[in-house]
């Protein structure tokens, strides 16, 4: 972090699943920060990271949380789709940041916002990991909501992930509107 400089950590969540959209959160934190607990929130227990969401969205000069749907998913690819979560994210920021810290190898540049992509960068910076946190978090909550309008496919448990409770739950009843129909288990039906 860079002393004086505003800058939103990016993250994404949902990449790998068949189904449901992929999330991603930009997180401004104010300088000087400090939460010895924020980590990357696959390190974290689902109790730790709704905690912490509470704290983030407390603590933050600013947040947001942005989707791309399944459908929008298949139109332009996972990497196109991550990216366009980010910026939809960066553009909900009530703040607009001076840089962008984004998590991964891969980014495509928001207009008028320079950026650096960091790879774990969840588990090198704190605005990073707070919008892995916030992007997680919103996600698993979508997918609970998700697995009582289309119940069977265990979402409440693998949040919408290739488990093998989901994909035998794929060969019994079919695919949903929520799936991925480009993604392999799903486009093999």
């Amino acid at each position: 972090m860079e002393q004086g400089r505003l800058e939103a950590g990016l993250d994404e969540a949902g990449r790998g699943c068949l189904a449901g959209p992929v999330v991603a959160a930009a997180v401004i934190l104010p300088e000087g920060f400090e939460c010895e607990e924020l980590n990357d929130s696959k390190q974290l227990s689902a109790k730790a990271r709704e905690r912490l969401r509470l704290l983030i969205q407390e603590k933050a000069l600013a947040w947001s949380v942005a989707e791309v749907s399944a459908g929008e998913i298949d139109e332009i690819n996972i990497l196109n789709a991550s990216i366009l979560a980010m910026h939809r994210a960066v553009g909900g920021l009530t703040t607009r940041p001076d840089h962008l810290l984004v998590d991964g190898n891969r980014f495509k540049p928001y207009p008028g916002i320079g950026h650096t992509t960091v790879v774990k960068g969840d588990a090198t910076f704190m605005s990073i990991a707070a919008a892995s946190i916030l992007a997680k978090t919103y996600r698993d909550a979508l997918m609970m909501r998700l697995a009582e309008e289309c119940a069977g496919y265990g979402w409440e448990r693998n949040m919408g992930y290739p488990s093998k409770e989901h994909r035998e739950a794929l060969r019994r009843l079919g695919l949903t509107r929520h799936h991925r129909l480009t993604f392999g288990p799903c486009k093999n039906l």
